[in-house]
């Protein structure tokens, strides 16, 4: 439901203006309005002017915006942990702290650059440790001599090993070896040792195919392939080293001022909170007005809030909401704790108008009775009942899954319900094993009373949400619009009256009646709407159809269960045939949440809320403190 809201004025001595804001984002119940239109009379405007902060305070703004960056730049270097809670005031030792965080600033800064640099060249080494992995068993078969050369390289296509081995060949008239490897990559790592007069000429040929030498830093020149392997996990153990070094520092820092520092950087956005907020104060010489919007049922409390704080010098008045102020007044949404779970579909749509009505309620009535109406087993049901229950205890603390489990528990229970009056309990298992009758329709060979059901919650449904329409417009007082509504209701049910009785199903005496209305409502709803209104009332009809969905779907699903049974009993086997029959119940359960979510949904959003949800509401945002 949507919350009623109160436009209030706070009025005080200009002094307690710091204390006053720091109350109103303690208790967090109240929005402040920037803008004097609707809050401020002309005959006041002489006297009341915006707050303008003067050179201490903006001093302080400045000061403190730039101690927060470097806050928020020494924690960035500070490896994250688990903060406690600090029971210091900031405000005392604000001097200190600034001399102390320019020291930890430089320091921590420094080894971060030195620890990232160092897990750079940890990455880079490791490339090489990889190739080194793989060429060392290659080593002990080459013998190394000052006149011979080594050459490593890595081919990534299999293939490419013959035709190196064929051009190799021809450069050197034979006179090289080539060993090769699988590396931890799935490359081949391979070594080609020639005479060094052919060095060049090899490497040259190299390049021209395409084919990667491994290249090693600057720092291994000089080595052999074997003092290379040494090296290199010489270098990266120390570098190892390093780092564990460099984090034990960064740790100690963190554990020891991390909370320290994170209360002061709370404290400053609080303090720069209410330097912005200012901005939205009205004040003359002596006084300060904060106008805004709260919850109606919070005015009491903010007001007993203020006098007890401020000994009666800051008083509340709640304002006169005048026409004009609905249109930008915030938007609360509070629910029940039946109707609470259901917000999760609300939160897709866009905020209803504070003059509107909240989606939730509506969504909580008839989502699951429309689910229940097209899943309709008593079966699927418990078992659907049985998998939400352990999935909200298991994710109680994550809100929206847990949303979920609440919504499926309580769609389940329709499902139950509709299950009985089918008759159905895993298909026609519960009719064979307990001899379960339909109390109210068989579905599978019911089709078209089926679809006279669906159609006719249709109606239903359609004309509620034309018949809210209609209250609206009647509370807007906008007259036209509420006649409009009206004749739109009014001929849907003479037109409806009609075919029904064109069918069967109405008698026939009134068709002549149903007739004679329609065409008296027309001319009225072409003059209050114009020549489209016709269309609107073709669109409802259209939707009303569209509620055959329900009788679709849920036949699919019924006869879905039905094969699966009759699958299982012509396998000849219990066991085969219970696996059989399990896996099909299973995957038909599957699209019997998913399919009647969607479908149910798209009832509300497109045929339902079409009729009378205003959308375009601005979410309440009081002053309060960051998270």
């Amino acid at each position: 439901m949507i919350v009623r809201m109160s436009k209030v004025e706070l009025a005080g001595p200009r002094e307690l203006l710091e204390k006053v804001l720091s109350l109103l984002r303690d208790t967090g119940i109240l929005e402040i309005e920037p803008s004097s239109i609707g809050f401020i009379k002309k005959i006041d405007e002489v006297y009341i002017d915006s707050y303008l902060p003067d050179k201490k305070s903006l001093s302080e703004k400045l000061f403190l915006e730039d101690f927060k960056e470097r806050i928020d730049e020494l924690l960035s270097y500070l490896p994250r942990i688990v903060v406690r809670s600090g029971y210091f005031h900031p405000q005392a030792i604000i001097d200190t702290i600034n001399e102390t965080l320019q020291k930890h600033l430089v320091t921590c800064k420094g080894l971060y650059m030195k620890k990232e640099a160092l897990q750079k060249e940890m990455s880079e080494l490791s490339r090489y440790n990889m190739f080194l992995d793989a060429v060392e068993p290659l080593l002990e078969r080459l013998k190394e001599t000052p006149d011979l050369d080594v050459i490593g390289l890595t081919l990534k296509d299999p293939d490419a090993e013959d035709m190196l081995r064929r051009a190799l060949a021809r450069l050197t008239d034979e006179k090289y070896e080539l060993l090769t490897s699988i590396a931890a990559d799935g490359t081949s790592a391979g070594l080609i040792a020639v005479h060094k007069k052919m060095s060049d000429r090899i490497k040259q040929a190299l390049s021209d195919k395409n084919i990667p030498e491994l290249r090693f830093p600057s720092a291994f020149g000089g080595l052999t392939f074997a003092e290379k392997i040494g090296f290199l996990r010489t270098r990266l153990s120390e570098i190892s080293d390093e780092l564990d070094m460099i984090t034990m520092q960064l740790d100690s820092v963190s554990v020891k001022w991390g909370t320290i520092y994170q209360r002061v950087k709370e404290w400053i956005d609080e303090r720069l909170s209410l330097f912005r907020v200012t901005a939205s104060v009205f004040v003359t010489r002596m006084c300060f007005f904060i106008y805004g919007w709260t919850a109606s049922e919070d005015v009491i409390t903010l007001r007993e809030q203020l006098n007890n704080n401020f000994n009666g010098k800051v008083v509340l008045e709640e304002l006169e909401i005048e026409e004009e102020d609905l249109g930008r007044m915030p938007v609360i949404l509070k629910n029940p704790p039946y109707f609470k779970p259901f917000e999760l579909f609300t939160r897709i749509l866009p905020l209803p108008r504070y003059t509107s009505y909240d989606p939730t309620p509506f969504i909580a009535i008839f989502f699951p009775l429309f689910f229940g109406m097209i899943l309709g087993d008593a079966g699927y049901g418990l078992f659907i009942i049985t998998v939400s229950f352990f999935i909200f205890k298991k994710f109680r603390g994550k809100k929206n899954v847990a949303d979920a489990a609440r919504i499926l528990m309580i769609a389940s229970l329709y499902s139950i319900f509709f299950g009985i009056l089918y008759g159905e309990f895993f298909g026609e298992v519960g009719h064979t094993l307990f001899g379960l009758e339909p109390v109210f329709i068989e579905r599978r060979t019911a089709v078209i009373p089926m679809l006279y059901f669906a159609v006719s919650v249709g109606v239903v449904h359609v004309l509620i949400g034309s018949f809210l329409g209609l209250i609206t417009a009647v509370h807007r007082k906008t007259r036209k619009e509420a006649i409009l509504k009206l004749m739109h209701m009014l001929l849907i049910i003479a037109i409806l009256s009609l075919v029904a009785s064109l069918f069967g199903l109405f008698p026939g005496l009134m068709t002549k009646p149903v007739i004679l209305a329609i065409l008296i409502i027309t001319p009225v709803l072409l003059f209050t709407g114009g020549l489209l209104a016709p269309l609107e009332v073709i669109k409802s009809i259209g939707n009303i159809i569209s509620y055959a969905r329900i009788m679709a779907i849920g036949l699919t699903s019924v006869l879905l269960a039905y094969v699966a049974n009759r699958l299982a009993g012509m396998t000849g086997d219990i066991i085969v045939g219970t696996v059989v029959a399990g896996l099909l119940h299973l995957l038909n359960i599957v699209i019997g949440i998913f399919s009647p979510t969607i479908h149910s949904l798209r009832l509300h959003y497109v045929e339902f809320f079409s009729k009378f949800i205003e959308a375009g509401g601005r979410k309440f945002q009081p002053l309060k403190k960051e998270k």
